[in-house]
Formats: structure tokens, sequence, C-alpha cells
């Protein structure tokens, strides 16, 4: 078995996907005037892609463990490809809309299915070709935007979708070739699809996202009771949800997944050390405009840094994790990412300009998170490799959450603010405390040396 060609093939569509789930936010105003609509619903390209993703992880997860994890894949390339062609055809808001949902599920597949393929055919090399998935997206966001502003400067907003359709198309010939068939299914009788789990859990999703969505607006007083009653239906249908996969003798999620031994602790420093930290640097650009008035090109530039780093310090964390085991990179990776944390809060030393002062700040921030990724990303699964790809996507789904809750509970403090690159400051110093104060999960992190 190719086992370097297989992870070619993968690869090529996790950076696809990670360079879509940037690129689009760079063509918002050329999408705004080139289907005649309001920026809002034009944002609502980038919500629903959103909701679309986070939706779709637990339910690909469970797709795959049920039907193949090569069978899905290809199924969510299909998807993906189609659905982005359908975007670049779009001729209204509402079309594009809905189609970005569509390309979400299929993007949404990529990792899961990814993992479990990799779990299932790569032997004991498995926990070092998983890590590297930590170098892949940082790549896809860092030349996501510049793809995009090259293609509104140059071209059309429609291309920004379109370049998918090639890529997809060879990546599904490929994946075609050269991915192993999935082993054969056991005589065990089939399951039916847990689909009232799926609705509690997607309408707590949707409206937990469209309370976020309410909350980062600046006129949000008029709809407190709005936001407080979609806040209330989330809170109703997660409880729901839980309380279903208890007592359903084959639930959408096994509820130890979530929260059983291990697991637990694993999701949660998933959402705090990760999730909270990706949502907070997608504010840098905002951050570095309003305190230091670095314009546009310069601040979006200060995430290069950060994606540099993430990328450079997975692969070195990838060659060093079985000789230090998962917890010893956590509280290394932790230090270095609260040292960045405060060093954005504070101001530049004497003989620095602003930019080199973030940008040294931003790239330990991500040096800091790429150091831990190889560990999240292994801890997991080694607890039950037969469950990888629901795995994968819980994992997916914590930082998904955590970066979501951070950007909402931000927006909605700088709604009412007029100085935000001081109230930014205090975010990212609360951020370095909350990150301290959660090394004391670290112990919590199931150990391990060596491969599993």
């Amino acid at each position: 078995m190719r086992r370097n060609t297989i992870f070619a093939v993968i690869a090529m569509a996790l950076l696809m996907m990670s360079i879509d789930s940037t690129i689009v936010a760079t063509a918002l105003h050329a999408i705004q005037q080139g289907l005649d609509t309001s920026i809002n619903l034009a944002g609502w390209t980038i919500t629903a892609y959103s909701f679309g993703f986070v939706l779709m992880l637990p339910v690909s997860g469970k797709l795959a463990e049920r039907f193949g994890r090569r069978r899905v894949f290809m199924v969510s390339l299909l998807a993906f490809t189609l659905a982005s062609f359908g975007c670049g055809m779009a001729d209204n808001i509402y079309l594009l809309i809905l189609l970005r949902t569509l390309q979400a599920a299929g993007g949404a597949g990529f990792t899961p299915t990814a993992t479990g393929i990799i779990v299932d055919h790569f032997g004991p090399a498995r926990d070092r070709y998983v890590s590297l998935f930590g170098s892949i997206f940082p790549v896809g966001a860092m030349i996501g935007p510049i793809f995009g502003g090259y293609f509104v400067a140059y071209s059309s907003w429609r291309d920004v979708f379109f370049v998918n359709v090639p890529i997809g198309l060879v990546i599904f010939l490929l994946a075609w070739r050269f991915i192993p068939h999935d082993r054969p299914p056991t005589d065990a009788p089939v399951k039916k699809m847990d689909i009232m789990g799926i609705a509690m859990l997607g309408c707590s999703l949707l409206s937990g996202m469209l309370a976020a969505a309410i909350i980062g607006e600046r006129q949000v007083a008029g709809k407190l009771m709005i936001f407080i009653a979609l806040l209330l239906l989330a809170g109703l249908f997660l409880v729901l949800f839980f309380r279903h996969i208890r007592r359903s003798a084959a639930p959408f999620i096994h509820p130890r997944l979530i929260y059983g031994k291990n697991f637990g602790a694993v999701n949660l420093v998933n959402m705090v050390f990760s999730g909270f930290v990706i949502g907070a640097m997608a504010l840098v650009p905002l951050y570095a405009t309003n305190r230091y008035n670095i314009n546009a090109v310069g601040s979006g530039t200060l995430l290069t840094a950060q994606g540099a780093a993430a990328m450079i310090c997975s692969l070195v964390a990838v060659l060093m994790l079985r000789r230090t085991g998962y917890r010893l990179p956590l509280y290394v990776g932790s230090a270095i990412t609260i040292v960045g944390l405060i060093l954005l809060a504070l101001a530049p030393m004497a003989g620095l300009s602003p930019y080199v002062w973030l940008a040294l700040a931003a790239f330990l921030v991500g040096a800091g998170n790429g150091a831990i990724n190889p560990a999240m990303r292994n801890a997991g699964l080694q607890l039950a490799p037969d469950s990888s790809s629901m795995l994968a996507a819980l994992r997916t789904l914590s930082l998904q959450i955590g970066s979501i809750v951070t950007i909402s509970v931000v927006a909605a403090i700088l709604a009412h603010q007029t100085n935000m690159g001081e109230i930014l400051a205090w975010v990212y110093i609360t951020l370095a405390v909350i990150r301290l104060l959660g090394l004391g999960l670290v112990r919590y992190i199931p150990e391990q040396h060596g491969a599993w």
C-alpha cells in the first residue's frame, strides 16, 4: 500500500476545504454587488456554511462508521464539488446561501473520513500521519485570502467557487484510484440512523448561531427578547439531545464519546485550548487596524505569521510526539501561547514597530497551537480507534464551537464600544488567564508514549 500517495490525496481534499473556509470572506463585498443584495444577506453565505459544517461533522462521522470511510469520503468530495459549481452559477443570494449549506455538508465529511482511512489502513504509522493534519489547515488559512483577493480584483467572485470544481474532480479520480476499499462489513444488524438525535442537535446549533448573529449586531437592544428566546431554545434542544442519546438504544453520538472518562477532558481541552484561541486570532486584523491603524493588507498578513508558525511547530511536534507523549506538548505549547496572547495585549517595546510586534506575538500564538495539535489529535483517537471518524468529527466540532462562542461574545462587547483596540487587548489578556487556569485540565488527558 502506497501510504504517501494515499495521504497526498487526503491532504489535497483537506487543503481545498481549508482554503474554501477563508477564501469566501474576501469576496463578500463583490457577492453583495454582483447579486444586488444586502451585506447582511451576503454575510449569511458564511453563516450558512458554518451551520452546515458544524451540524454535518458528527453526521458524517456516523455515516462513515456505518457505510465506510472511503465511500463517504468520495460522496463528500462529489457533494462539495457539485455544490461549489452551483454556488458559482447562482443567480440570487437565497440560492447561494442554500448551496453554501450543501457545500459545507460535503466539506464536513473530509476530516472524519480522512482520519478513519488513516486509522484503518496505516497501521503503526497512523499516529504520525494523523498528526500531519495540523500542518495542512494553516496553509489553507494563509493562501485562501490571497486567492480570494486575486479573483475579486482580476476576475469574478464566481471564480472563488469555480476554482474548486477542477480540483475536486481531480481529487475524486485520484481517490477512486488510490484509496483502499473499506473493510468488509460485519454480520451485525444495521441500525437505523438516529434522525431524532440529528434533528435535536441541528435545532440547538441553528438557534445558538442565530442568537450569536443577533448579539453581534449594533442594534441588539431592539432584538433582546428574540436573542433570549433563541438562546433558551438552543439550551432546551441541547438538553433534549443529551436526554435522547442517553436513552436511545442506537444514539446518534454515544454519550461516552462526548463526556465519558477521558473523552470529556479531551473535548474540553480542544475547545478551551484551541477553539477559543482560533476565534480570538480571527480578530487580530480588526485589532491591528483599530489600535495601531495598520492597513487592511498589513493586518491580514499577521495571520500569515500565525499560520506559518503553526505549520512549522506542528511538523516538529509530529517528529517528537512518540518521545514527549501528549501532556508535555500541552504544557509547552500553552506556555508559548500565553506569552503570545500577553504580547498581543501589551504596547510594543521601544525600537519595534507595531506591525513587527504584532507579527511576533501572532507567531508565538501560532507556534503554541501548532505544538499541541498532534497531541490533541491523537489523545482521543487512541482511546477508541474503531470510532475514529466520530472522534475526529467531535474534535473539529469542539474547535468550531469554541471559535464561534469567542467571536460571538467579543462581537457583542464590541458592538457597544468605540475603543475597540483597548477592548480587544483586554480580551487577549482574559484568554491568557483562561489558558493558564486551564492547565489544570492537562492531567486528565490520557498519556501515551510511542505508537498506539
